[in-house]
């Protein structure tokens, strides 16, 4: 990786997403070929949100390659308020040799990049999701084998995960379809990197609202939650809203008779997605879980070596 940071997918080419992934699969198969990796390496992991995945997968990851991790709650931060971005940047720099930061504004991440010296690895943000799509295109390459030709169907709100499918679809030369209400498209400015990424792979990205329409001839059907964190008060009307987006059997149906089924995870079993699909032989959910660890590992690798 060129950049000294990951804070979207587009910070990547698509020989860089490509290396990555082949460092991940290496890294899977062998996990102790890379155990002193990053030796004595400290990763400081800043928490707005809480998470099960980005926690887990970067503490055990940053362990697994012979580093070691420190979590920052809201409680020691408070980012902007009890201390300013640049003031935890300049600190952290002189006390770790990695952050990763999820949070709320993707400003946040774009301005601790800014001031820090070392790396910066977005855990998340309200406009992007990079780590959850590298482990995403991932699992499409372990279970698809390559990319040329596929079609991914992302069925709910435009949010930050839609946004980096796009992005990743875009330069990997996968289509990339959204399906969604009136309403909750994906944030215009987004949707226009990725159509315009998109150019030099022949990717096609498009966003409709009829959901069936959507997954038609899909090699892979992604949904999320409906209403994400910070929307908690939204929720019920976006039930109401997102009832008719629902991935049930039905629509699974409609997509090839070998598509997987996606779920960055937490699922709201009954809400975005049935048992019957979550659950069923061509759900791989928790293989795409796992590689969160995986992706994570490889990225990590390559922005901290020294």
């Amino acid at each position: 990786m060129k950049a000294q940071d990951f804070l979207t997918v587009r910070d990547m080419s698509q020989e860089e997403i490509l290396a990555t992934f082949d460092l991940a699969l290496d890294m899977k198969a062998d996990r102790m070929k890379y155990a002193d990796a990053l030796k004595g390496q400290s990763l400081a992991m800043i928490f707005e949100k809480p998470s099960l995945r980005t926690r887990t997968t970067f503490d055990i990851g940053i362990q697994q390659l012979g580093g070691y991790s420190l979590y920052l709650s809201p409680a020691e931060i408070n980012l902007g308020k009890r201390e300013s971005v640049y003031d935890v940047a300049k600190n952290l720099e002189r006390m770790v040799q990695g952050i990763m930061i999820r949070t709320f504004a993707h400003q946040i991440v774009i301005d601790m990049a800014e001031f820090a010296s070392i790396p910066i690895i977005n855990g998340l943000t309200d406009y992007s999701h990079p780590c959850q799509a590298m482990a995403d295109f991932l699992t499409i390459k372990e279970y698809k084998g390559d990319f040329k030709g596929r079609k991914l169907c992302y069925v709910g709100d435009g949010n930050n995960v839609a946004h980096s499918l796009m992005f990743t679809g875009a330069r990997l030369g996968v289509d990339v379809t959204v399906a969604c209400p009136p309403g909750y498209e994906p944030n215009l400015i987004a949707f226009q990197h990725a159509v315009e990424d998109a150019k030099a792979t022949g990717a096609r990205i498009e966003v409709v609202h009829d959901a069936a329409e959507g997954v038609k001839n899909a090699d892979a059907v992604y949904t999320d939650v409906w209403a994400s964190m910070g929307q908690e008060a939204e929720a019920a009307e976006r039930r109401r809203i997102f009832l008719p987006y629902q991935v049930n059997e039905d629509l699974m149906a409609r997509a090839k008779s070998d598509a997987i089924f996606m779920h960055c995870l937490p699922a709201h079993r009954g809400d975005e997605v049935t048992d019957g699909v979550i659950d069923a032989p061509n759900s791989v959910v928790f293989p795409e879980a796992e590689n969160r660890l995986h992706a994570q590992k490889a990225i990590m690798y390559q922005l901290m070596k020294k």
